[in-house]
């Protein structure tokens, strides 16, 4: 199904995030000087933001580089849940890390849970905070077992939890296990305050500034694209989603997943908390405050990005779920994002390897990005200004668990590798001609593999379908108009302009008048 056509309910036919839609940032310069700094961050989404925000407090000089705009990206397009619960993973963790660490793995997520409750609360951050219970819960009968294990797991670290049985809302669930006292929120309306806090206290914002090295010396320089002005430092934040930075080849550590989410006005009331499910079809439910009404912001339909086959159609199924659960009036705002999961699932905070202690990373959040990259702040912070975190060791990044490091980093990089292949001896059958308006397709051009797409006046882009990270062939991604890496998660618009990495170089534009 293409863009254009409607379905029976009206779905938007242009993806927004009703966080992006309902909030104004400043613009911010690009830079165009060399400059120095105590500490420069990549990458101005939460963990950026949160870890400028703390620096700042200390007095450090802080410069933040953004290669788009501020909040555009994964931040940008949350479900903005605020909790410790991310599934059934507790006795997963426990296994792989210990029951210490995994007690750490929690009470990091709750720390940082608390510390946003209590800043929210301090400062009258006017972002519609709300206390809720989250409730993970399974959809088939084989599947209770490991919910059991689960909440086995939760006595053993001693973290709340009881069995529900049946959820207090009508998706079909076999049972489900609630965490309480986690919360939602506005994400840009918190950050917004964080951001401007930040810049009053001196943190240098920069906008449309792509990084694209980082030299060391005595000192740390920070280079931009096309022999760019630099910004040299004693320390250095990765906080960009992909590292584009990546001494430690990250890229073959990390895939990209996008995932789905649909803004509902319902028919039938709402019981309250906020749900996810641990088996095939994952889905995500929460409440939102928009135009004095309730809604529901239904996600999930995840897959790895450039293998979604159909994009338009996770947004169709979330439409279909939400008209079987709660009815349908009106669907004002749709919208993906993208996340970076590790081999182990557990986020990569710290050093970005062993040999350059002070470049550091943050990434790997699988979805979680509002807890992870908050403590993801405070832990560098921490790290950056000589103290200790009680939370660090479980997300340093050196570490590396055979089981299930091992065998998950073989069928990652054996995917990509699939990915490679297949995508370069594959039979391209359209042409150009065949493209109709506000479509795109992978096209034969010139004898060659090119990436086609018209908008609504006819006007043809047409690029080179080979990404410029590592030269994989992107594919066409027809719910949000990109083109998408299968291999390691770089996006472009249909113009070929980077919209996300590890790629830092556009597409190459195809002469379209040959």
């Amino acid at each position: 199904m293409n863009d254009n056509q409607q379905p029976k309910t009206g779905l938007p036919p242009v993806p927004e995030s009703l966080w992006r839609a309902t909030h104004q940032f400043d613009a911010y310069p690009k830079l165009t000087e060399d400059i120095t700094a105590d500490v420069a961050i990549i990458g101005a989404g939460i963990a950026g933001i949160t870890t400028a925000y703390l620096l700042a407090q200390t007095g450090m000089r802080v410069v933040v580089l953004e290669a788009g705009k501020v909040l555009d990206g994964t931040t940008g397009h949350t479900t903005a849940k605020v909790s410790a619960q991310h599934g059934v993973i507790f006795d997963e963790i426990m296994h792989h890390f210990g029951q210490e660490q995994a007690r750490m793995y929690y009470e990091g997520n709750a720390d940082a849970a608390k510390w946003m409750r209590n800043l929210v609360k301090e400062k009258q951050i006017n972002c519609q905070w709300a206390e809720e219970d989250a409730y993970v819960y399974i959809q088939s009968e084989e599947n209770i077992k490991k919910l059991e294990i689960e909440l086995t797991a939760y006595g053993k670290l001693n973290i709340p939890g009881e069995w529900v049985d049946p959820l207090p809302i009508p998706v079909p669930a076999r049972a489900g296990i609630r965490m309480p006292g986690q919360a939602r929120f506005d994400p840009l309306a918190y950050l917004h305050y964080l951001l401007d806090s930040a810049v009053k206290q001196g943190v240098q914002i920069y906008e449309h500034t792509t990084v694209i090295d980082v030299e060391e010396d005595a000192s740390l320089h920070v280079r931009t694209y096309g022999d760019g002005p630099s910004v040299t430092a004693e320390h250095v934040v990765v906080a960009s989603h992909f590292p584009v930075y990546d001494p430690g080849f990250y890229f073959t550590r990390l895939h990209a997943e996008r995932s789905y989410a649909v803004l509902v006005e319902p028919e039938k009331p709402y019981a309250g908390g906020m749900y996810i499910s641990d088996d095939t079809p994952y889905r995500s439910l929460r409440t939102v405050l928009h135009d004095g009404k309730e809604l529901i912001l239904f996600g999930g339909e995840n897959h790895k990005t450039g293998q979604g086959i159909c994009t338009f159609g996770h947004y169709e199924r979330l439409e279909q779920f939400a008209a079987e659960t709660f009815g349908i009036r009106n669907i004002p705002f749709r919208w993906s994002a993208q996340d970076l999961i590790s081999i182990d699932k557990v986020p990569y905070i710290g050093p970005i390897t062993g040999r350059h202690e002070r470049v550091y990373v943050a990434t790997g959040f699988a979805k979680w990005g509002m807890t992870t990259g908050t403590m993801a702040g405070h832990i560098l912070a921490d790290r950056i200004t000589g103290r200790d975190n009680p939370h660090a060791v479980i997300f340093d990044p050196a570490r590396f668990k055979a089981d299930p490091g091992m065998k998950h980093f073989i069928v990652e990089n054996v995917n990509v590798a699939k990915e490679l292949i297949s995508g370069k001896v594959g039979i391209v059958h359209k042409k150009v001609s065949d493209i109709g308006e506000d479509e795109g397709a992978v096209v034969r051009h010139n004898g060659k593999r090119a990436g086609a797409y018209k908008d609504t006046s006819g006007k043809l882009f047409l690029v080179d379908t080979t990404c410029t990270h590592l030269g994989c062939e992107v594919e066409w991604n027809e719910g949000e108009r990109s083109w998408d890496c299968p291999c390691h998660g770089s996006r472009f618009d249909y113009a070929g302009h980077v919209i996300e990495g590890p790629a830092v170089e556009d597409l190459k534009v195809l002469d379209a008048q040959e």
